[in-house]
């Protein structure tokens, strides 16, 4: 799962303060004890030097296991003293010094691999960078397929109804069963009919397990890629680099953008190099693939054609009908 390197950061930077807090919540809390207890301050200097004048003992010549033994019961006895002061004076766990995270000690990293709870805060700030998918409503279970006409569309020799609840399993079962070895998914259909929403719905669950998920409208996508390809500003080249390496990328809106050559040549790469990595893609668009193949070129559409699973979206347009009341 490669989340991008500004999600790590955040998520890192949000783990060391909170190891940080808990630090200095632990150094506040020994402080205040050593006031109201004053003798907990000498018993926890003592257990410090009781080993260590053992071990000076032994080197000075002096009998190490009768040495030993006596350092082990004076450390004894202070550790039950300190105890028992602990116990009539605070509440349990006072000055318990358990680190923000026991398997990893509030590094994030057990070895090599990242541990649990740095990989939880980064879901944390993945999830970030989707809230303003329709302020954060979006849910398969809010789906209403009411919006969609029960009565056969001649066009199609079927109701839309029928075929938006093969798509919605067909959204649902992809999200929820989603791995790098998932397919790609070309959303086709006009405007108003749920292409941005169930879109959104796998964004958040697709998340919600893990992988790092980069959903971007085309406009705003290709406008990165251009300032990070010509102006070389740092915000536009991060965004360039995570188009790439996240695990699912989903283009809203293709079609919608200014076209050009430039546009053309940064899909083509785009679409091309996911596809290389096996890297999971979803693009949705009012166009359709012989739209799109004039609209950038036959070589896009090819590919969209042959390494898409297309999902058709049909229906009237759902804006209109909720004006309609």
């Amino acid at each position: 799962m490669a989340y991008s390197s500004e999600v790590v950061r955040r998520a890192r930077a949000r783990l060391e303060q909170a190891r940080d807090d808990r630090e200095r919540e632990n150094r506040e809390h020994l402080e205040h004890a050593y006031q109201v207890a004053p003798r907990l301050k000498e018993i926890d200097r003592q257990l410090r030097l009781t080993m260590v004048k053992a071990a000076q003992a032994v080197f000075a010549g002096g009998d190490a296991e009768e040495l030993m033994a006596q350092a082990k019961k004076q450390n004894q006895d202070l550790q039950q003293e300190r105890q028992w002061i602990l116990d009539a004076t605070f509440e349990e766990g006072y000055l318990d010094e358990t680190p923000i995270c026991e398997v990893c000690g509030g590094t994030g990293y057990v070895g090599s691999s990242m541990c649990e709870c740095l990989q939880e805060l980064c879901r944390q700030e993945q999830r970030k960078e989707l809230t303003f998918l329709s302020a954060g409503r979006e849910s398969f279970d809010q789906f209403r397929l009411d919006y969609y006409p029960s009565q056969v569309d001649p066009r199609l020799g079927v109701a839309p109804r029928m075929v938006m609840e093969k798509t919605f399993q067909t959204c649902r079962r992809y999200a929820y069963s989603f791995s790098m070895k998932s397919e790609n998914l070309l959303f086709s259909g006009n405007t108003g009919l749920g292409k941005t929403y169930l879109s959104a719905c796998i964004a958040r669950t697709v998340s919600d397990s893990g992988y790092s998920v980069v959903y971007e409208s085309a406009g705003h996508l290709f406008n990165c890629l251009e300032r990070a390809r010509f102006e070389g500003d740092e915000e536009s080249r991060s965004a360039a680099v995570k188009y790439n390496a996240c695990d699912l990328l989903i283009i809203d809106d293709l079609g919608t953008e200014l076209a050009g050559q430039f546009v053309t040549t940064a899909l083509y790469s785009l679409v091309n190099d996911r596809l290389l990595e096996s890297k999971p893609t979803i693009i949705s668009t009012n166009l359709t693939v012989d739209d799109l193949s004039n609209r950038y070129s036959p070589q896009i559409a090819s590919r969209l054609r042959g390494s898409y699973r297309r999902v058709a979206f049909v229906g009237d347009d759902i804006r209109l009908i909720k004006k309609r009341g």
